[in-house]
């Protein structure tokens, strides 16, 4: 299946690629979701008549993801939760309470867009977690989780 894509997506393409695609991929996730139309011979011309609102769409997304960023990037987060003598955490911290952490510091966050590349959190300490804002606005912040007193 050829698509023609409404925005850049992560290890396909930029605004405007023409893709080859598996026909699932297409129906069930990229259509449906606003991010690239079948490649008709119609719908090509179509895009092409709104290319310049597309791509000025695509740089005031950015733009924001970008400023959003620069917000996030100067909080410091720290989480209080129950832990015992050793620092091993009582449960563990996921991306819903790490969201929940920055939104009330000051900076909304989707649960989303919170990436923990080693899992969730389970121990006392210093951790850095990556945000992911935009296709091309990933942010690493470090956040502190302490014992709750």
């Amino acid at each position: 299946m050829e698509v023609i894509l409404l925005e850049k997506i992560a290890n396909l393409g930029e605004l405007g690629d023409k893709v080859s695609i598996k026909a699932g991929f297409g129906r069930n996730y990229l259509i449906p979701r606003g991010k690239a139309v079948p490649a008709t011979p119609s719908r090509i011309a179509e895009f092409e008549a709104r290319r310049a609102e597309l791509e000025k769409l695509a740089a005031d997304k950015l733009a924001a993801a970008q400023a959003r960023a620069a917000a996030i990037g100067k909080l410091q987060v720290s989480i209080a939760h129950k832990a015992g003598d050793e620092g091993k955490l009582f449960g563990s911290i996921g991306t819903a309470t790490i969201a929940e952490a920055i939104t009330s510091a000051g900076a909304e966050v989707e649960r989303q867009e919170i990436r923990l590349p080693n899992g969730a959190i389970r121990q006392v300490g210093d951790y850095d977690i990556d945000i992911h804002l935009h296709t091309d606005v990933t942010l690493t912040l470090t956040i502190k989780v302490v014992n709750e007193a």
